[in-house]
């Protein structure tokens, strides 16, 4: 499953292409806005690609998402004439490296790679990703939840096919919450002070943990309304001064301050044990999880529960994406009429009822919409039909968000600064500041015109 592990790149190779491709383009990297993207490829009609299919040939595709190894099998076996390579080149960083270094250099690049959707935008200004509105990918508007489809979107362009997508929700230890007699909370107020009463009843016992994650604060102010980031082409802003980052800041720094959080690493053997054991009550994080906990927090069966993320006004119904991938097609690919066809049947036909089963949590309404998806009971959950809880969730997430150009970057670089709040008296807030005075640092380095 994709997770929100801290996904970055490295500096050198890693941003080579994007730094160059600078002085060359000015195509819009996220949100609806901006000009100048690169013009889609010929129209491919479907008839062409069964045409491509019928002849036959090969595609390699990159990617660490383990329900693609069924979805290729079961591609090539309804076309024999197809040979698919399926390669792990890693995840995170040393996924997006390798993946910059063969585009510079110019050979062994993927005819599909995985990116995840805070990575897209970097790809598709540099024009290493192929417009998908020439194979008429436009046509899918709809087939998918809003969240992830506009994260593939991009000045007129369609850079991506979504896989998955990760609305938050609020994952919670019903044991632990019921043997401290703590009621579910609603609003996030209502969760700090849950977080008090359960360190106080058990001192060993915390509401959640958190270190410091780009990921988990990004989509935290997402929810809040916050709007730190806007892009337009190579003219970006970032700003953690507006209000929605604020009513973060504000009420987190009070698990902070209190020493509320679980001082544990996420995605560490000692996070899994906390899970497992009661350390650790809550979760909020995306709709992925539920594989992640069945297999990773055993001794966490039947004790595990799903709930809707709290919200910051009482009786909202507001929630943000964390997480998820698309499969786009790097724009060197000689196959992409075979290429885009896997994405179809991976992302919209066949193969999306092969990684529900997996475990995959989807991007496209038709599957969050059906009653055999929503009305599954999960052992693991005491029974509960979670997906009812996440696919309300995905129909309620916060429009209008963006990513940097460079997120991968600022991501990486986030527990150098605002990490510092959970370490040190630096408030949440100051952090954050220090984190945009970074990354405004590194955009204008890099030749974008950053405010």
């Amino acid at each position: 499953m994709t997770t929100t592990r801290r996904h970055a790149l490295l500096l050198g190779t890693a941003l080579a292409v994007l730094s160059v491709s600078l002085t060359t383009a000015a195509c819009a990297p996220s949100g609806d806005g901006g000009s100048g993207a690169a013009a889609p490829a010929q129209n491919v009609s479907a008839t062409d690609l069964q045409a491509a299919l019928d002849a036959g040939g090969s595609i390699t595709i990159w990617a660490w998402e383990p329900t693609l190894k069924q979805v290729v099998a079961d591609f090539q076996a309804k076309h024999p004439k197809v040979k698919v390579n399926l390669v792990n080149a890693g995840t995170g960083n040393d996924h997006y490296t390798a993946l910059q270094n063969v585009i510079k250099a110019g050979s062994g690049i993927p005819d599909i790679a995985q990116i995840e959707y805070f990575a897209l935008p970097q790809f598709v200004l540099a024009k290493s990703v192929a417009d998908l509105k020439g194979f008429g990918a436009d046509k899918l508007e709809g087939t998918f939840t809003p969240g992830p489809w506009n994260s593939v979107r991009s000045g007129g362009g369609i850079y991506g096919m979504p896989m998955d997508s990760g609305p938050m929700a609020l994952f919670y230890n019903k044991e632990v919450f019921d043997k401290h007699e703590i009621e579910v909370p609603a609003t996030w107020a209502e969760y700090i002070e849950a977080a008090r009463k359960l360190h106080a009843a058990d001192p060993k016992s915390y509401i959640t943990s958190d270190t410091g994650d780009p990921g988990f604060a990004t989509s935290m102010i997402w929810q809040a309304g916050g709007r730190p980031y806007k892009v337009e082409g190579t003219t970006v802003s970032v700003d953690f001064g507006d209000a929605g980052t604020r009513k973060f800041t504000t009420a987190w720094q009070q698990l902070v301050s209190d020493r509320l959080l679980a001082p544990i690493n996420g995605w560490t053997d000692a996070w899994y044990k906390g899970l497992g054991d009661g350390t650790i009550a809550t979760l909020v994080i995306g709709a992925w999880m539920p594989a992640n906990l069945e297999t990773g927090v055993k001794a966490g069966f039947g004790k595990w529960r799903v709930a809707p993320m709290p919200q910051w006004e009482s009786g909202g119904k507001a929630t943000s994406e964390s997480g998820g991938s698309s499969l786009a097609i790097p724009e060197a690919s000689a196959n992409k009429a075979l290429a885009y066809a896997f994405l179809k049947y991976a992302g919209v036909d066949e193969g999306v009822r092969t990684r529900l089963d997996g475990g995959a949590f989807p991007a496209t309404t038709a599957e969050l919409a059906s009653k055999t998806f929503q009305d599954k009971k999960f052992p693991y959950f005491g029974d509960q039909p979670v997906n009812q809880v996440l696919a309300e969730s995905a129909g309620q997430v916060v429009p209008g968000w963006s990513y940097l150009p460079y997120q991968v970057y600022a991501n990486r670089i986030f527990n150098d600064t605002a990490g510092k709040a959970y370490i040190s008296g630096t408030t949440l807030q100051d952090g954050l500041k220090a984190w945009q005075d970074a990354s405004i640092k590194y955009g204008r380095e890099q030749g974008f015109n950053v405010r």
